[in-house]
């Protein structure tokens, strides 16, 4: 390997070292844009191909892989890795168990239509994403189920599929287990080179999230049921009422992460919890949580599914880490942020981060609004800049996640939250989009807190 101190050359000079980046977000546009393809998978693989790629520019090839592997094999690479994997599993628990069914029978029970439906849809959805950290997998499970039902019961197509990206987007910020949460906390680190707990992280966000929220669910509330017509008549619930007893693991889940600060005490309690009370109440038979198939040879169970369904995002932030590597050995990593912190508008806390949410958002929005990619790509950016200026790693895992997961993530044409919201009701993007309130809310949230300083300390 080559020595640390030696960077690593490019022809052409350190801006080839960008290659591998450029080649990635070239990749994102075919996925997306071109095949409308929104899966991890797919993402992973542009992201190696852009490393194997990208090599070819740097002076020596194997001098390029023994970064790509400094980066991938860093500690903040491996935990991020290794608690998506645990995650994955409460995920899957909490999606086989139909909790958003439940909710559903629950407002057809209280009678709930017109815009109080698309602010119930908001409040529950918002739930789901929280309890299983994925926002994709939140709106698969609920546009099926929620969306239909507020058609019936007189909601604004409009607001009723962006109550659904909003909520979804409101756990993918908020929740312990989401990777977007996991990768801000992680790349975040203080003055020792402690990355930023996820449990200090969410407690710290909550406030963000809260306000954003509440804006959010007063605007549907009010707004959400005009121009619907109401058909009348019970939801034919593909529901189960005693699936809201899950809710019990999760906010024990959520306590415990958040109380302990340590997001292995919070799965470890969610995980037993969940699988116990999911046994009790019939919800899913043992055979449900491990068991051998034995005509295929094969083990299966919620726990298996757990971890394959999270293999590939764990190789998306595998491969995301490795250009992370390349770029920090050719020195543009720090190069961007140097540049940043002598600029004019830096010289203020509140100006530093201004640049900084532009930043955000314009790598969010290049990569597709992909935003756990955006988060590790951006992140040791905002680590840098924000460590020279004292502000407190909280602080900045906020501002990383807040940012990503609001405007920048609903770009019409170019995120995959609308792309999904657009393919599963039929509605062009822009109207998905105009009806994700949550993302116009939380980024005015945001811009709020960093104008006037609300929320912001020092290391």
């Amino acid at each position: 390997m080559k020595e640390k101190d030696n960077k690593l050359t490019f022809r052409g000079g350190i801006l080839f070292s960008l290659i591998p980046v450029i080649i990635y977000v070239f990749f994102c546009v075919v996925l997306f844009i071109g095949f409308k393809a929104f899966n991890m998978e797919a993402l992973a693989v542009g992201g190696f191909l852009a490393l194997l790629v990208g090599g070819i520019f740097c002076t020596s090839y194997a001098d390029f892989w023994d970064s790509v592997i400094r980066g991938i094999s860093s500690i903040t690479a491996v935990s991020v890795v290794v608690i998506l994997l645990l995650v994955g599993m409460f995920s899957q628990l909490i999606k086989i168990c139909g909790l958003s069914g439940g909710f559903v029978w629950m407002a057809n029970a209280m009678g709930i239509h017109g815009g109080l439906f698309v602010a119930f849809t908001f409040f529950a959805t918002c739930i789901v994403s929280t309890a299983t950290g994925s926002s994709i997998g939140t709106m698969f499970i609920a546009f099926p189920i929620f969306y239909p039902a507020g058609m019936i019961l007189g909601a604004n197509e409009m607001f009723m599929a962006g109550s659904i990206v909003s909520g979804a987007i409101f756990g993918d910020n908020l929740a312990p287990i989401s990777d977007t949460t996991i990768a801000s906390a992680s790349t975040q680190q203080f003055h020792d080179g402690r990355p930023a707990d996820i449990g200090g992280v969410v407690s710290s966000r909550l406030k963000y999230s809260a306000v954003a929220g509440a804006i959010t669910l007063v605007i549907f509330a009010v707004f959400g049921g005009a121009g619907g017509s109401s058909q009348g008549g019970a939801i034919d619930a593909v529901s189960n009422p005693v699936s809201l007893i899950m809710l019990v693991s999760v906010v024990i889940m959520l306590v415990v992460s958040t109380k302990t600060r340590n997001i292995f005490e919070g799965i470890l309690v969610g995980l037993g919890l969940g699988t116990a009370v999911g046994l009790a109440a019939g919800l899913f038979s043992f055979d449900a949580v491990f068991a051998n198939d034995a005509a295929n040879n094969a083990a299966v169970g919620f726990l298996i599914d757990g971890v394959n369904n999270i293999l590939p995002t764990c190789a998306l932030v595998i491969s995301v880490f490795g250009i992370m590597g390349v770029l920090n050995d050719a020195g543009m990593l720090n190069l961007i942020a140097d540049k940043i912190l002598t600029s004019k508008m830096a010289q203020t806390d509140a100006g530093a981060e201004l640049i900084c949410m532009a930043g955000i958002a314009l790598t969010t929005v290049l990569l597709g609004d992909v935003t756990s990619a955006s988060i590790l790509t951006f992140g040791p950016i905002l680590n840098r800049i924000g460590s020279a200026k004292h502000i407190h790693p909280y602080r900045r895992a906020n501002l990383l996640d807040g940012t990503a997961n609001s405007l920048p993530a609903i770009v019409p044409f170019l995120s995959v939250f609308v792309f999904i919201g657009a393919a599963l009701t039929g509605l062009s993007p822009v109207v998905v989009a105009c009806g994700t309130i949550y993302g116009f809310a939380l980024f005015g949230v945001f811009l709020v807190a960093v104008l006037t300083g609300w929320g912001r300390r020092a290391e």
